[in-house]
C-alpha cells in the first residue's frame, strides 16, 4: 500500500473516527474529510426520563435548526456544523459529566458553547464555564443574577429571565384590569414548584407587590406535584383574582385539572414559561381549554422560518421529530429560537474573528454583541417568533418580553398585543445588587464594559 503524506493520514483518520461517532448523522459524516472547517456544537438532551417529553420536541427543533443552516444556507458562512448529544435524564450530576465530557470539543474543533437544558445544571456549572472560557447559553431559565455579565462572564440568561416572566405576567393582568393603577387590592396566587426554580419569582413579586399594592400569596407544591388537592382547597379559600402556575412536567396538567374541579376559572390561569407547552395542557383534557400561559417560545408553524424548516428539513424526512404533530409546537419552537441565538452569537463572532470554527472565548464576545432587530429577524423569518434582542456585557438578557398563549382545546392562540414586556427598569438595579452581594461573596472583581471590550481584543 503506497504511503499517505501526513495530512492525508489526519484526514482519514479523522473521517473514520467522525463516521464512527454520535456526532452527525450517517449520510453527513461522509462530509467530514477536513473536521477542522466544521464548527463543533455539543447538546445536553434528556429523551430519557420523567421530562423527556417535554424535551424530545425541543431536540427535534434545534437539530432541524442546524440540518437547515448546513443544508440550505451552506454552515455559518461556509463553516458547517457538527453535533453530539449527552443524555443527562434532567440530572444536575449527568449534566455536569456531560459538560466535562463535551467541554473539550470535536475533531479538531473546540466547543464554542453549551446549553445546559436544565436550570439546576446551568446554576451547578456557572464556576466550570468561567474557568474553561465557554458560554453558557440558557434561555428562559437560568440563574437572574447572571443577566449581570460584569459579575457572570460566561452565563447567558438570555430571552427572558425568569423575574421577567413573573413581572410580564403581572403586566398582563394590568392590561385585563384596566391599567397598573387597577392592581391595587387584587389578590394574586403563586403556585409554584417547591424548588429552587420554583421560588425563584418570590423576590420580584414582592418588589412587584410592594409597588403597585397587590396581595403576593405564594402556595408550594411539593415535587413532582401528582396531588394538589390541599393547595386548591386554600385557593378556594382564598378567592385569589389570578393564579401564577410556576410548574413542570406532571405538576401542570394536575393544577389545572384540580382547579376545574374546585370551581377556580381556568382562563384566570397563567402558566409560566416552563407550564406552558401542549404537553402540559393536552392531558388536563376539556377542562384546559381557556388556559393562559406566558412564554418567549410562541407557538405556530406560519412563522417563516418554520415554513423553510418544513420544506428543506421535515417534508424531506430529514428532521429529528419522531412525532410531526410537534412541528411548530412550544417546544419545538423554543429549539429552533435557541439556535437562532447560537447560531447568529457564532455569525457575529466570525466577523471579527473569521470565518472558521471558534472557541468558547470568542463565541462569548459574539454573545456580548449580539443584535437580533427587527430588520435582521426578518431576514431570518423570525420575526414575531424571536423577540428583538441586544445584549452586551452588562445586560446578557436582552430581551425581558414574553406573548401570552391561550388553549383553544386543541392549539395555542396568542392573545397579548405583541410582546409583553418585563419593568426592567424597576428589576434591573435589584439585579445588579445581587450579582454585587454575589462578587462579594465570591471574592470576584467586577468586569467594566471597557475592560471587557479589552479582553477580547
Amino acid at each position: 500500500m503506497p504511503r499517505l503524506s501526513r495530512a492525508l493520514r489526519a484526514a482519514a483518520l479523522a473521517a473514520s473516527l467522525i463516521a464512527s461517532s454520535s456526532l452527525v448523522p450517517a449520510a453527513e459524516a461522509a462530509e467530514a474529510a477536513a473536521p477542522s472547517a466544521k464548527q463543533y456544537i455539543p447538546i445536553a438532551t434528556y429523551r430519557v426520563g420523567a421530562y423527556a417529553s417535554s424535551g424530545t420536541p425541543v431536540w427535534g427543533g434545534t437539530i432541524d435548526y442546524l440540518r437547515y443552516i448546513n443544508e440550505v444556507e451552506g454552515g455559518i458562512n461556509g463553516v458547517k456544523l457538527v453535533w453530539e448529544e449527552c443524555e443527562t435524564e434532567w440530572a444536575v450530576e449527568k449534566g455536569v459529566e456531560c459538560y466535562e465530557r463535551l467541554k473539550g470539543g470535536r475533531e479538531g474543533s473546540p466547543a464554542p458553547l453549551f446549553l445546559p437544558h436544565g436550570d439546576p445544571i446551568s446554576k451547578a456549572l456557572t464556576e466550570k464555564s468561567v474557568a474553561d472560557k465557554i458560554p453558557l447559553l440558557t434561555t428562559g431559565y437560568g440563574r437572574t443574577e447572571a443577566i449581570d455579565g460584569r459579575v457572570f462572564p460566561y452565563s447567558f440568561t438570555v430571552l427572558f429571565s425568569f423575574w421577567s416572566e413573573a413581572s410580564s405576567a403581572v403586566n398582563y393582568i394590568a392590561e385585563q384590569v384596566g391599567g397598573k393603577d387597577k392592581l391595587k387590592g387584587l389578590k394574586i396566587a403563586t403556585v409554584y414548584h417547591d424548588s429552587p426554580y420554583g421560588k425563584e419569582t418570590q423576590v420580584p413579586l414582592d418588589l412587584l407587590a410592594k409597588t403597585y399594592g397587590f396581595e403576593n400569596i405564594q402556595i408550594a407544591v411539593p415535587h413532582p406535584g401528582n396531588d394538589q388537592s390541599a393547595q386548591w382547597a386554600r385557593i378556594r379559600q382564598i378567592k385569589p383574582d389570578w393564579v401564577f402556575l410556576r410548574g413542570w412536567g406532571v405538576m401542570t396538567p394536575v393544577a389545572i385539572k384540580t382547579a376545574a374541579k374546585t370551581g377556580f376559572p381556568v382562563d384566570h390561569i397563567i402558566g409560566g414559561i416552563w407550564s406552558g407547552s401542549e404537553e402540559d395542557v393536552r392531558p388536563a383534557g376539556s377542562v384546559g381549554k381557556g388556559y393562559l400561559a406566558i412564554t418567549p417560545f410562541p407557538a405556530g408553524a406560519e412563522f417563516g422560518i418554520l415554513k423553510k424548516i418544513k420544506a428543506a428539513i421535515v417534508d424531506q424526512g430529514k428532521s429529528d421529530l419522531k412525532d410531526l404533530k410537534s412541528f411548530g409546537s412550544v417546544y419545538y419552537n423554543s429549539g429552533v429560537i435557541e439556535t437562532i441565538i447560537a447560531v447568529e452569537a457564532i455569525r457575529t463572532a466570525q466577523a471579527r474573528f473569521g470565518h472558521r470554527p471558534l472557541n468558547g472565548e470568542e463565541t462569548q464576545w459574539g454573545l456580548e454583541h449580539l443584535v437580533l432587530d427587527e430588520a435582521r429577524l426578518k431576514e431570518l423569518g423570525a420575526d414575531g417568533l424571536v423577540q428583538p434582542l441586544r445584549l452586551s456585557a452588562k445586560d446578557h438578557e436582552g430581551g425581558g418580553a414574553g406573548k401570552v398563549l391561550q388553549w383553544d382545546g386543541a392549539k395555542w392562540t396568542i392573545v397579548s398585543n405583541g410582546w409583553v414586556k418585563s419593568d426592567r427598569e424597576l428589576l434591573l438595579p435589584v439585579i445588579y445588587e445581587r450579582a454585587a452581594a454575589y462578587a462579594r461573596e465570591k471574592g470576584i472583581t467586577p468586569r467594566s464594559e471597557d475592560t471587557a471590550e479589552a479582553a477580547a481584543k
